[in-house]
This record gives C-alpha cells, sequence and structure tokens, in this order.
C-alpha cells in the first residue's frame, strides 16, 4: 500500500487560517520608561537643540565604535551627504558603491554633483566584492562607500588597500551595523569615516538621526560645520566666549540633531549591548530553523566578523518552489508576518533608469539576490512567540509551494 503526502495547511492568501491573528511588523522601535523620562527631562531644561546632550551622545558614541570623533545629524541621510561633501566630493568626481542599498547611499553623490558608479556585490554577503571594485576605478574616482548590508560589515580590509594605492576617501555605510565587528575591529573605527542611522528601525532609534565617525580631526571640523550652515561657531561656543560674531566658511546645511533627540539616543545606546545579544538569539533561532528547509537560504555570515542583524534576509530558492519571491512574499504577509523586500537595486529604479540609461542586467549578482530576498521580521523586541510564529509561516508557505508535493495537493501556480 502506498503511502500519501500529507496535503499542506492551505494557504491564508487561500482562504486558510493565517498563522497569526495580529500584523507583525518587520522591524519596530523600544520605548521604554527610562527613555521617556530622558526626553521630558530634556524638554524642562534651557536645551532643546544644539545644548549639551549633543556633546554627550556623540562622546558616548565615539567611545562605543571606539573612534576619536562622532558628528550627529539630523538623519542618517543628512550623515551621508556630510561625509561625501568631507570627503571633496563635486562635479566631475566619482564614487563607487553597490547598487544592493537603500537609494541614501547613491543618492548623496549626486547631491555633491558627482556620479555614482556601482560595482556587483559578493554572492555571499551581498556587500561590495573588492575585486569587481577594482575594475571600476577610474582616474575620475575620489571615494568609494561599502555598505554593511543587512548588518554583516563590508570586507574593509582590501578595500582600504585599493583606496590606499589610488588616494580615495572610505565612506563607510555602516547605518545597519552599529556594534558589529569586523576581524576583531569596532564598525565606525576603521574606514576614513563611517556612518550610522538612528531611524526607527535600527539598533538605536532616535525617530531620525544619524552619525558620522572618523579619527581625522579635519574631517570632524568639516563636518560641524557643514551641518551648521558652514558656520565657523555654533550656538554655545559663541556664549560660552561671549561673542556675537560667527562666519560662514563653506556652503552647508541645516543638518543638526537636536537635543531632544540626543537625550532619546543616549538612553536607547545604554540599552545596545542588550538589544544586540536578542537580535543574535533571534537570528541564532532563524538559522536553525531553515538551514535544511528546501526553498529557504538562510543569510551567511563569515568566520571574521560579528553581524549585528539590522536585518533577516532569506534567499527564496525557486528550483524548489513552484512559487517566485514575489509570491511567497505575498503569502507571508498574509499571515500576518510583516515581511519586507531590502533592496529594489539602486540601478533599477525609474529615476536611474531615466537618467542614466540603465536597462537591467548590469549587476548579475545584485539582479539575482533582488529576485530572490525577503526580509523576515527581526527587532530586539520580538517575544519567542514573535520568533516562532515567523518560523511556522515560513514553513507552512514553502511546505504549500514545494516542487515535492504531488500536484493534485499543490496549490496552482499564480500567473
Amino acid at each position: 500500500m502506498c503511502a500519501t503526502r500529507p496535503t499542506p495547511e492551505l494557504l491564508a492568501i487561500h482562504g486558510g487560517s493565517p498563522v497569526r491573528n495580529t500584523f507583525l511588523p518587520y522591524g519596530r522601535q523600544s520605548i521604554d520608561d527610562d527613555d521617556i523620562q530622558a526626553v521630558v527631562d530634556v524638554l524642562r531644561s534651557p536645551w532643546l537643540t544644539g545644548g549639551p546632550k549633543v556633546d554627550e551622545f556623540e562622546q558616548a558614541f565615539a567611545s562605543r565604535v571606539n573612534a576619536k570623533y562622532a558628528i550627529a545629524f539630523s538623519s542618517g541621510t543628512a550623515a551621508l551627504h556630510a561625509a561625501v561633501f568631507a570627503a571633496g566630493l563635486g562635479p566631475g568626481d566619482e564614487a563607487i558603491t553597490s547598487p544592493l542599498t537603500f537609494v541614501a547611499t547613491a543618492n548623496c553623490v549626486l547631491y555633491q554633483g558627482a556620479l555614482p558608479v556601482f560595482a556587483d556585490v559578493s554572492r555571499d554577503t551581498l556587500n561590495l566584492d573588492p575585486e569587481l571594485l577594482a575594475g571600476k576605478i577610474t582616474q575620475k574616482t575620489r571615494a568609494v562607500l561599502p555598505v554593511a548590508y543587512a548588518g554583516h560589515p563590508a570586507d574593509l580590509d582590501p578595500i582600504l588597500g585599493l583606496a590606499d594605492k589610488h588616494g580615495l576617501i572610505v565612506v563607510e555605510d555602516a547605518c545597519h551595523a552599529l556594534g558589529a565587528e569586523y576581524r576583531g575591529r569596532c564598525t565606525g573605527s576603521i574606514a576614513h569615516m563611517s556612518v550610522f542611522s538612528f531611524h526607527a528601525v535600527k539598533h538605536v532609534a532616535t525617530g531620525e538621526g544619524g552619525m558620522v565617525t572618523t579619527n581625522r580631526a579635519d574631517f570632524a571640523q568639516t563636518l560641524r560645520s557643514f551641518r551648521n550652515h558652514g558656520l565657523s561657531t555654533d550656538a554655545r561656543q559663541r556664549l560660552a566666549s561671549g561673542s556675537w560674531k560667527t562666519e560662514m566658511t563653506l556652503l552647508g546645511f541645516n543638518y543638526r540633531l537636536t537635543d531632544v533627540s540626543c537625550a532619546l539616543g543616549l538612553s536607547q545606546l545604554k540599552k545596545l549591548e542588550a538589544n544586540l545579544v536578542r537580535r543574535a538569539e533571534i537570528a541564532a533561532r532563524y538559522t536553525a530553523a531553515f538551514r535544511n528547509l528546501p526553498g529557504v537560504c538562510p543569510p551567511i555570515v563569515r568566520e571574521d566578523v560579528k553581524s549585528v542583524w539590522h536585518l533577516y534576509p532569506i534567499r527564496v530558492d525557486g528550483d524548489a518552489l513552484l512559487a517566485d519571491r514575489d509570491q511567497v512574499l505575498h503569502a507571508l504577509r498574509s499571515e500576518n508576518i510583516g515581511v519586507n523586500l531590502h533592496y529594489v537595486p539602486v540601478h533599477l529604479h525609474p529615476y536611474y533608469r531615466e537618467r542614466f540609461g540603465y536597462q537591467g542586467g548590469e549587476y548579475p549578482v545584485t539582479e539575482r539576490a533582488y529576485e530572490q530576498l525577503i526580509s523576515l521580521p527581526m527587532f530586539h523586541g520580538m517575544t519567542d512567540q514573535d520568533v516562532e510564529d515567523v518560523i511556522a509561516a515560513v514553513r507552512k508557505v514553502t511546505a504549500s509551494y514545494s516542487r515535492d508535493m504531488d500536484r493534485e495537493s499543490s496549490p496552482r501556480r499564480e500567473a
């Protein structure tokens, strides 16, 4: 008598009951009473912006990442813009970065009138491939912007070696990577400048906010002036000196981060280590559950780094499933699992296609990954049940779409 395969559970997208009754987002901030009190204290103080909490946050942050200087900005994008300005980018220059990133990484180059040039990523980490980067360097190249995708540090030593050989500045987009380590060194202390974000879903959340870290005093001075309209002094410096006079020395912006945000950042920074531990626990549970699951490829972490799991991006293996990435993503969302996509490659956005003529096919590793990637929920406030719900939903969806199921028990592939 022939054994029959069990019929897969009916997916919510096809009318079945979802794994969860409530929607679980892919990321979410965690704010406690200490955070609230820190903000209230500043609201009752003489300084709402440009005050002492900015210095305190910068000093604490620099100490945490083992950098000499940390300069706070109103957003991660503002911090990226400031860093490429400090690197000297201007019209006629080029800067090389990854196409698999949020658009701000490349946009900040455009803000300076320079040209973003893309190099493809490594197949394992989806970070900038140093070998492919080398082939993109020209006489016009002035900077390199490696990205720490999902919290996994970029391969910085060979990138810095190329930069030293060609006289380039390395601006690390570490917006996913606060607390990460590369070959025993803290992210934020290795590149010429490193950029962090404090968006609500990041490891430290101030709502919006960013930071640039550097070990060079000249960069720090330029960054501080650039965020403050290009002025040579700020309000507290003038108050302390008794002088009313200040001079604009460069064309800057109002990219200041408020004392309110910095107070929240200081409070959040105290919880960073526990945050990192919890994210690592969630990632380990996911990886154990998906390591041998047909149709799912968990992320890879190289032996010489510490990833901090801003994202947990799986890759859907279309050869093992009767569904593509989009179908799996929509099915998981119907199960109330708030999966997301990181990212549409920069060169495939309409603006970049229309302005620079990209057609697709230019960066095959990135584009193949884009067709497969799904970001699972990953934030330190997740409960153990949240994690189990995600695992259950992924197993449910992949089982339903498995090519190994008998055709009569498999869902019809959607057009």
